[in-house]
């Protein structure tokens, strides 16, 4: 490996809470992580792109890498967040094979071996200098961040990546959360690489080794040097991004009814009834789905309206468009799932900050 100068990205939550079980995790103290958002990661990029329609059928058209993705393992996109490996030591050429350092080595059960596949996946443009944005969500900090490049002539279209063929251009030693830049539900890191006379395409490929426990981080972005100049990081976590978290993954694609059972009785309202789950929660947010189900004749469309204890806030939301106003949130449909046969049902979740509380709802259906 040859060296040079680069790296990383941003993202939420406000604490690190003892927990089990956390998007495949052994027993640690933190429920959420990180990814570098800038230039966007591999399924930090899917995320951005299609969490809130991941079932739009456009996407196998218009972004077929992602659709594999999807299709592969949804909670790849849905745990954006936890892509690492434990106890490595250091060892990551040792630890992750070649052909697979896009996965961390298939790691979390192979959750996210589609990132590993070759093809043409959405690349940011960017200049010969440009900036990259690790964001960290738990408040890790890092023993160290490591940012390479492919080499001339790598063809991430073509190719599977190898330890050969990547040269570290930046790298950063031990820093503390408490000296990165404070963002919206997290912090940031702007790592920036400066080179000379690359075109074409490329991939950026991240280390970030926490702090907290031996817990390596590794991303894969697909860049294409025809940027023309130096790009301009954003000063803050994108808007897009969720500001907090989901802490596991859910067991099943967010399309399909919870497996456990709701924590509040279905309430009806019209032709259609609605039944929340909380599926996670962490200190500063929480994440919940909610299962629509039509009532005796068929639907046409349905709006979800969700009355919480104390005032609400939604950072981010999939099946569903929604709104918040003081105390209640309201979802209505989004154009590939109002229309639901007597009896069918759909599924929509969102992120939410702040402590939750149990909420009485109303489903009314056209």
């Amino acid at each position: 490996m040859r060296k040079r100068s680069r790296l990383l990205i941003s993202a939420v939550v406000g604490a690190l809470v003892a927990a089990i079980a956390v998007v495949g995790l052994s027993p640690g103290p933190a429920f959420a992580h990180g990814n570098v958002i800038s230039p966007a990661s591999r399924n930090y990029g899917c995320f951005i792109r299609w969490g809130d329609r991941f079932q739009d059928p456009a996407m196998a058209t218009e972004d077929p890498m992602c659709y594999q993705a999807w299709q592969a393992d949804p909670n790849a996109m849905w745990n954006w967040n936890g892509l690492f490996r434990e106890q490595v030591a250091g060892n990551h050429q040792g630890s992750i094979p070649d052909g697979q350092l896009c996965s961390a080595g298939h790691t979390q059960s192979g959750r996210y071996n589609a990132m590993d596949t070759v093809g043409d996946w959405k690349a940011t443009s960017v200049g010969n200098s440009f900036t990259v944005q690790l964001f960290d969500q738990a408040l890790h900090g890092a023993d160290y961040i490591w940012v390479y490049v492919s080499n001339p002539g790598f063809n991430p279209r073509t190719q599977a990546l190898k330890w050969s063929d990547l040269t570290k251009v930046a790298e950063v030693g031990k820093t503390p959360a408490a000296q990165w830049i404070a963002v919206d539900g997290g912090v940031r890191i702007d790592l920036p690489v400066a080179l000379s006379g690359r075109t074409g395409r490329a991939m950026v490929y991240t280390i970030w080794q926490a702090s907290h426990l031996d817990q390596s981080y590794y991303f894969c972005s697909d860049v294409d040097f025809g940027g023309g100049g130096t790009t301009t990081p954003p000063t803050t976590a994108p808007t897009t991004a969720p500001t907090t978290a989901p802490t596991t993954a859910p067991t099943t694609a967010p399309t399909t009814p919870p497996t456990t059972p709701p924590t509040t009785p279905p309430s009806s309202g019209g032709a259609c009834s609605a039944a929340y789950s909380p599926t996670s929660q962490w200190q500063g947010g929480f994440q919940a789905d909610v299962k629509v189900t039509a009532g005796a004749t068929a639907v046409k469309g349905w709006t979800v309206k969700l009355t919480f204890p104390s005032a609400a806030t939604v950072t981010q939301s999939w099946n569903a468009t929604t709104t918040a106003s003081g105390n209640t949130v309201t979802a209505s449909n989004v154009s590939y799932n109002g229309s639901l046969a007597a009896g069918g049902t759909t599924t929509f979740g969102f992120i939410g900050s702040g402590t939750p509380g149990t909420p009485t709802l109303t489903c009314t259906a056209t």
